[in-house]
C-alpha cells in the first residue's frame, strides 16, 4: 500500500496531527488505515455510488452518521478495509447496473465520515475507477476542514463537491465541532472562487437555538462572494448528544430563506423533515466564561454534560482525546 505513505506523518487535515497512522498511532480522527463502512446505490441527489467512509476530524454534537464519523471508538461494525481495485470495478459495474441506471446514478460518492481523512485512498480508488471508465465522475463530500494542498487535490480529483458549513462564528463551530472555523471558510471561499462549476452546494444544517443566529452571516458570506452559489439549508433533527434536542421548525426554514434572499443569494433552498419535538436540556455547570455567543454556551453545555473537558472545545490539544467520552456517546433516540 505504498500510496499511503503519506498517512506516516499525516497532515491531511487542518489537525495536522503528523501521526504515523500505519504504525498504530492516532491523531484528532482515531483512524489508521482507510476503512469503507459501508456501500450502495444512493438516490440522494446527485445519484451515485455511494462509499461511506469511516471515522471523521469533527466530533459533532448533532451527527446523524455518528456510528461511521466515531468510528472506531464507538464499536460499530463496519466493512473494513477494500483494495481499491475491488472498490473501484465495484462502483462502476453497479452504476451500470439496471438498478444503478433506473435510480439515475451517474458518479462515485464519497463521504462519511470525512473524506478527506483517506484522500490518499480515495485517489486510487478514483485512478481505478477511471482506467474502466476515463469519463468516471466524482463527488466529494467534506465538512470542509481540509489543508490547502489537501483542497488542490481534492479540486483535481473531483466532478462535483458537496460542502457543509456548520457555522459561521468560531466559538459556535468549536462548541459544535471541537474545530475552528477558518479553514472551513477560507475552503469554502476557494471553492467558490477557484470552481464553481463543480459546487454541487453548500449545506448548512439549521440548528434551533445553536446556530440560528449564524445563518444571516453565512448568508452574507456567501453572497458576497456570488449572488449564484446553490446553498441548502438542511432542517435539524434530533441525533447524537443532541439526541432530544428540538428538530427545527418550518417556521425557522422559511427564516432561513428569508435571509438568503436578504442577503441575494439566487439559489437558496431548504430540505428535511421539521417541527420534530424535543427539549433544551436544562444542564448544569455551562462553561459560559469560554463562550459569547449564546448558543455556543447551549452547545457547549451538552458537550460538557457528557464530559467535554476542553472549552473552547478545540479537539487538538485536548489531552483525553485518546478517551474521548463524546465518540462513545451512544443515542437514546434518533430520527
Amino acid at each position: 500500500m505504498d500510496y499511503l505513505h503519506e498517512l506516516t506523518s499525516c497532515e491531511l487535515c487542518e489537525h495536522r496531527c503528523k501521526v504515523d497512522r500505519l504504525a498504530g498511532e492516532k491523531g484528532v480522527c482515531r483512524v489508521l488505515i482507510p476503512e469503507v463502512a459501508s456501500r450502495t446505490l444512493h438516490p440522494a441527489p446527485p445519484e451515485s455510488y455511494t462509499i461511506f467512509m469511516s471515522g471523521c476530524n469533527f466530533k459533532c454534537l448533532n451527527c446523524q452518521n455518528w456510528s461511521i464519523s466515531q468510528y472506531p471508538d464507538n464499536g460499530m461494525r463496519i466493512d473494513g478495509y477494500v483494495a481499491p481495485e475491488r472498490l473501484a470495478a465495484e462502483a462502476i459495474r453497479m452504476i451500470r447496473s439496471l438498478a444503478g441506471k433506473a435510480m439515475g446514478a451517474d458518479r462515485i460518492f464519497f463521504s462519511g465520515g470525512e473524506s478527506t481523512i483517506h484522500l490518499p485512498y480515495i485517489e486510487k480508488v478514483v485512478a481505478e475507477a477511471r482506467k474502466l471508465d476515463p469519463s468516471c465522475k466524482v463527488n466529494f463530500d467534506t465538512n470542509g476542514f481540509m489543508t490547502e494542498a489537501s483542497l488542490e487535490r481534492v479540486l483535481d480529483l473531483t466532478t462535483s463537491i458537496t460542502f457543509d458549513i456548520k457555522a459561521y462564528y468560531d466559538e459556535t463551530h468549536r462548541a459544535l465541532t471541537g474545530s475552528p472555523v477558518d479553514p472551513v471558510l477560507r475552503n469554502a471561499e476557494t471553492v467558490a472562487r477557484r470552481a464553481p462549476e463543480k459546487l454541487w452546494e453548500y449545506r448548512i444544517l439549521v440548528i434551533p437555538g445553536v446556530n440560528e443566529e449564524d445563518i444571516e452571516f453565512l448568508c452574507r458570506f456567501l453572497a458576497n462572494i456570488s449572488e449564484n452559489l446553490p446553498v441548502c439549508f438542511l432542517a435539524f433533527r434530533p441525533n447524537y448528544i443532541l439526541d432530544d434536542h428540538p428538530g427545527a421548525s418550518r417556521t425557522l426554514m422559511m427564516r432561513c430563506i428569508e435571509l438568503a434572499s436578504k442577503a441575494r443569494l439566487r439559489n437558496a433552498t431548504w430540505s428535511g423533515v421539521t417541527d420534530l419535538p424535543g427539549r433544551i436540556r436544562s444542564v448544569g455547570g455551562t462553561p459560559e466564561s469560554s463562550y459569547n455567543r449564546a448558543g455556543a454556551r447551549v452547545a457547549a453545555a451538552y458537550a460538557q454534560e457528557q464530559r467535554c473537558e476542553t472549552h473552547p472545545r478545540n479537539c487538538s490539544s485536548c489531552p483525553t482525546n485518546d478517551n474521548c467520552t463524546l465518540k462513545r456517546y451512544i443515542p437514546r433516540t434518533c430520527y
